[in-house]
């Protein structure tokens, strides 16, 4: 099994998930007694909402490529942003990786665009943070394979970027959060008639536990970990 690199702590509740899923997900599928080798370089995420929010690319770019190369170091083969919001300069960091080392730097944006079409998916409302929603970067993917991506309105947006940031983020999970969140959901399914939600946050899974949601929803980490296992396996 190739060795996998994360780039963690975008923000650190999520970079548990993605151990433990990756861990026992290897194990899984390679026998008992098999456990992967795996480098965790932990980022400070809001760190990564200064650069987004001053809309500095070239910074954000520099400090994840900074981690990027410490897990290079550490022998990384295939390596993982474990956030979505991230990946606004995934392509800067893909183009700098590949003047450096053969290493894969696998998308989680690109991965959930493959699973949606998979699905055959045609709309799909998104969740995630303030720079997710509003950027075209998670977008721009689905529209290119002739599917649609819609997000909530401006209000909205702000207040689930909030309970990101204030809650999520922190591993705070509160019942009127929730409540909030299937309420935005159940109105874009029914203004405007979407196939599934994205959950475009890698803390979102932490909000919807083990709730049975009234609609289809693609997660993004798991996608992802399912197509860093195929990656490293």
């Amino acid at each position: 099994m190739k060795k996998l690199g994360l780039i963690g702590g975008i923000g650190p509740e999520s970079t548990l998930l993605y151990y433990r899923k990756l861990v026992y997900g290897a194990q899984k599928r390679v026998g008992p007694h098999f456990f992967p080798n795996l480098a965790i370089e932990s980022l400070n995420v809001f760190d990564i909402f200064r650069f987004c929010q001053r809309g500095d690319r070239d910074g954000l770019t520099a400090y994840l490529m900074a981690g990027i190369d410490n897990l290079i170091a550490a022998g990384s083969e295939v390596i993982a942003l474990t956030g979505n919001t991230p990946h606004m300069v995934f392509d800067a960091l893909q183009a700098q990786v590949q003047q450096k080392a053969k290493v894969s730097l696998v998308s989680i944006v690109e991965a959930t665009r493959d699973a949606a079409l998979s699905q055959n998916l045609a709309r799909i409302g998104l969740f995630g943070t303030r720079f997710t929603m509003e950027a075209d970067f998670f977008k721009a993917p689905f529209r290119e394979k002739g599917m649609e991506v819609i997000t909530p309105t401006a209000p909205e947006i702000d207040y689930i970027a909030t309970k990101i940031a204030d809650e999520l983020e922190h591993g705070i999970v509160r019942e009127e959060t929730r409540t909030a969140f299937l309420m935005i959901a159940n109105r874009m399914q029914s203004d405007h008639g979407i196939d599934a939600l994205a959950l475009g946050c890698t803390e979102l899974p932490l909000l919807f536990d083990g709730i049975a949601l009234p609609i289809k929803t693609l997660d993004t980490m798991d996608i992802h970990i399912e197509a860093l296992l195929a990656a490293s396996l």
